[in-house]
């Protein structure tokens, strides 16, 4: 007993020790130069991952996810040392798509897709090196390692939003419970003697991509089947809601007793702490409970206690002995992907892709009186200013002779490269307390001889008030309705057109008592004809 572990000790040792001596200066080298080129290609998209998504209060956790990458590699070390390395010429397969993926996401403005280009040349560059065993042995590390990038903007807040407001919800049932008053709009608690807010209207479950995360690792060293696996994952979501809810509850019950310092500072903190520690303990109830309530059944183990000997161990990086260049240069696929990565690089840098914004009329001067319709402007909070981030927006609420309103809304971006991008309302208003009642697309005509046009429709309600809702995206000539379309043409035009540039256009009527949706409809879609044309002078084509 106390041999074989001793045998067993001293061949991880012999391992390790030969793994890092065997790599010649040749290949230290070679892993520089790969290091060097998607450092360069990639350094604006590093930047913006370590200095703006990682500090994100739902994504703060991310500057762990490399170094348990790294830690999980570190385990597959005698695995590795077993399989013999067979440089392939698939890994151009997902290295060339990760090429693709960057071109795609450097000019339509999506970092994600930035993230995504990276893990894929990464993985194409082992996949060339390694061979696909051994891509084979590090795939749950290299699988893993994509937890480190934020989702995009727009489904991180169509998702968490979401869970929120069910989170919300359950907070609102466990007060009620207690015993005491509460109402809820959209993330807005009325507990009577005061108002909770459930964070921002557009931001997510602190706590639950961490928790998701955490989960993973959970699953993966998990003895057990593979769908016990996927339940601890899947599960992650409700207990995370859950907890979330119970924080809220608690935050409601004791602001009657200790007033606002429960909401804000250490106690704030200090019961976000203990929600996650709580969650996490009932991960660890639950892998428990599946590995009491279906136990595994015992597998024998063939030839326990045989150990290996490194004596099949073959270095990706073979030393050459017919001269230092051809040592360099081998194999044949380092030199092309040198050269691959390094004419990405060039062309990056090399080719002018400055974007030529057409100038605009600012919207400011947009007119207050059209057709039968006069208006009045409004101005939008800072916090709401700093948060969108456009280049220009009018707001000016409008009434026509019988006297009923319609909102008018309209920003516009002079770039939506990197970092900058239209904002829908379908990911916003739920977050207000407004229920959608319906949702989707529809088509109306124009003025005679300018054909039809199609927007987005919502009719939704909230506490008794009925509204009705257009928006859509004017973008360089176009009238779109989905942010997909809104990335894909952004990355055409800023190919063909050097132009990123865009709007959204917003309008709202309440839907009267005494009248019908018709009628609400019928309102919208005239005023829509009557601002159409005049946008066209202010928002370039």
């Amino acid at each position: 007993m106390h041999v074989s572990r001793f045998r067993h000790t001293t061949f991880s040792c012999e391992v390790s020790l030969y793994m890092l001596g065997r790599f010649s200066p040749f290949a230290w080298a070679k892993f520089g130069f790969y290091l060097i080129l998607t450092g360069c290609v990639y350094s604006s998209t590093l930047h913006w991952l370590v200095t703006r998504d990682w500090p994100r209060e739902d994504y703060n956790s991310s500057y762990f996810v490399p170094f348990i990458a790294l830690y999980l590699l570190w385990e597959k070390r005698e695995a590795l040392a077993r399989l013999p390395s067979v440089p392939a010429w698939k890994g151009f397969l997902p290295l060339c798509a990760g090429v693709a993926l960057f071109w795609l996401g450097e000019l339509s403005g999506e970092f994600y897709t930035l993230y995504i280009s990276l893990w894929l040349v990464v993985v194409g560059l082992c996949w060339l090196h390694l061979g696909w065993d051994k891509l084979k042995t590090v795939s749950f590390p290299l699988a893993f390692s994509l937890t480190m990038f934020p989702l995009p903007n727009f489904i991180n807040t169509m998702v968490t939003l979401k869970l929120k407001l069910i989170s919300s919800q359950l907070g609102v049932a466990m007060m009620r419970l207690y015993g005491m008053s509460a109402y809820r709009e959209g993330n807005v608690i009325d507990v009577g003697f005061t108002q909770l807010q459930v964070v921002d209207a557009c931001s997510g479950l602190r706590y639950f991509i961490p928790l998701v995360v955490l989960s993973i690792l959970l699953a993966y060293y998990f003895k057990g089947a593979f769908w016990k696996k996927g339940v601890i994952v899947l599960s992650a979501v409700p207990v995370s809601v859950v907890t979330n809810g119970l924080r809220i509850a608690s935050v409601g019950i004791l602001y009657q007793f200790w007033g606002p310092k429960v909401a804000e500072g250490f106690f704030h903190d200090f019961s976000g702490w203990f929600i996650f520690m709580f969650s996490l303990g009932l991960l660890l109830i639950e892998m428990w409970a599946l590995k009491r309530l279906f136990p595994e059944k015992a597998i024998q183990k063939e030839g326990k206690g045989a150990v290996d000997t490194p004596s099949v161990l073959s270095s990706p990086f073979q030393h050459h002995e017919n001269g230092w260049l051809r040592a360099l240069l081998a194999p044949p696929q380092f030199v092309v992907a040198v050269v691959f990565l390094g004419a990405t690089f060039a062309l990056s840098q090399g080719i002018n892709f400055h974007e030529k914004t057409p100038a605009t009329k600012p919207l400011d001067q947009f007119p207050l009186k059209i057709g039968d319709w006069s208006g009045v402007r409004t101005a939008m909070e800072q916090m709401y200013l700093d948060a969108l981030k456009f280049d220009d927006y009018v707001m000016i609420d409008f009434k026509n002779r019988q006297g009923r309103d319609v909102g008018f809304y309209t920003a516009y971006y002079g770039s939506q490269s990197k970092g900058g991008s239209i904002h829908s309302p379908a990911t916003c208003l739920p977050g207000g307390g407004w229920i959608f009642e319906e949702s989707g697309e529809c088509t109306f005509s124009l003025k005679t001889g300018t054909g039809t046009m199609r927007v987005n429709r919502a009719y939704m309600q909230k506490s008794g008030i009925k509204e009705l809702t257009y928006y859509w995206f004017p973008q360089r000539g176009r009238i779109l309705t989905n942010l997909y379309q809104l990335k894909i043409y952004a990355f055409w035009d800023a190919l063909t057109r050097q132009r990123t540039d865009g709007a959204l256009v917003r309008i709202i009527t309440p839907v009267y008592d005494s009248e019908r949706l018709a009628d609400a409809e019928t309102r919208l879609q005239g005023f829509a004809r009557e601002i159409v044309p005049e946008l066209a002078r202010f928002i370039p084509q």
